[in-house]
């Protein structure tokens, strides 16, 4: 007899969530593997490997299987879910694992075949793919199978999907490849451009938390960071300020809010009636960017809304699917 091992995977380009059936989080580390340049041997996944990025010799380069949310490396991403698998729940030569993983809405055909494809070679043997909103969506519980649009927003690492989901379907949806890691991005080069200073993404990141912000907000300051002089090669240490790092975020968050726009422009009258009464919902890590809530409600006059775990909805909602198959 065989025992049914079902788990949910929010394969992201940031991070990877693993969930159980019950929907409890039971692994959420970076989507990153480290690797033997000579041996290509995997030394270490997850928080281990991103602790690695930047800081290791030669021999040794940290990297992210996933770009703008399709795999890059379809061996580093086969590894790393093999390795969150295994950590993710026991397993016996007798169990048979079945996987739930959640994709971008605009994926090639030759995309999403590797995904499945990726999580067979990791170790299960059924795979079944949910597109991000839907699983964001049942992440919520919104309801998504009655005759009545539901409007969500997931913003990750790699990507923006945006979806207006009605009977068990998506309606209407755009997809455009910028997240948390175009933040990063635009920030490694302004500090490069403007103050002659190269920093990391783990630090970009870490200003894009501080201080970032989408609108002015109460209590904004500076903060100061250090990276290396492009001039000379020497460490450097500048001050920015937080209205210094919105200018820098302007246009990623503008392409955002036309997604949400140019998306709510092709949705039927009688989904788009929906949406202004149950409003948006926004999910996954970027929505926590400070004011961004309120300048999507600003220019599309909708309420918004972002759910006590935005970074878990996709995850979940994965789960909820594997509920639902059975």
């Amino acid at each position: 007899m065989l025992f049914s091992r079902d788990i949910g995977i929010d394969l992201g380009t940031s991070n990877t969530l693993v969930c159980d059936k019950k929907g409890r989080i039971v692994v959420n580390e970076p989507s990153v593997v480290a690797v033997d340049v000579k041996t290509k041997r995997v030394l270490a996944t997850g928080d281990e490997a991103k602790a690695m990025i930047g800081r290791t010799p030669g021999s040794i380069i940290a990297v992210r299987p996933l770009q703008d949310g399709v795999i890059a490396d379809f061996d580093m991403t086969s590894d790393m879910l093999r390795s969150f698998i295994y950590r993710s729940s026991k397993r016996s030569l007798f169990t048979r694992t079945r996987v739930v993983i959640s994709i971008p809405s605009d994926v090639t055909e030759v995309e999403r075949r590797a995904v499945e494809d990726a999580v067979r070679s990791a170790g299960a043997q059924d795979v079944e793919l949910i597109e991000e909103p839907m699983a964001a969506a049942l992440g919520i519980g919104l309801p998504v199978f009655d005759a009545t649009g539901s409007m969500v927003v997931d913003i990750g690492g790699g990507t923006c999907d945006v979806a207006v989901i009605s009977l068990g379907g998506v309606a209407s949806c755009k997809s455009i490849k910028i997240g948390g890691d175009a933040l990063d991005e635009a920030i490694i080069n302004y500090l490069k451009k403007e103050h002659d200073l190269l920093v990391g993404t783990n630090t970009a990141e870490d200003i894009k938390i501080k201080i970032g912000s989408a609108a002015e907000y109460d209590g904004e300051g500076a903060m100061e960071v250090s990276g290396r002089n492009t001039i000379n090669g020497l460490p450097k240490s500048v001050e920015v300020t937080s209205q210094e790092i919105r200018e820098v975020l302007f246009e990623p968050v503008s392409s955002i809010i036309t997604a949400v726009k140019e998306t709510l422009e092709v949705t039927l009258p009688e989904l788009s009636a929906d949406i202004i009464e149950k409003g948006i919902y926004l999910t996954g890590g970027t929505s926590q960017l400070r004011g961004l809530a309120d300048l999507i409600s600003k220019e599309t006059g909708i309420a918004v809304h972002i759910p006590d775990n935005p970074t878990e909805c996709v995850a979940i909602g994965t789960s909820v699917k594997l509920r639902r198959a059975i």
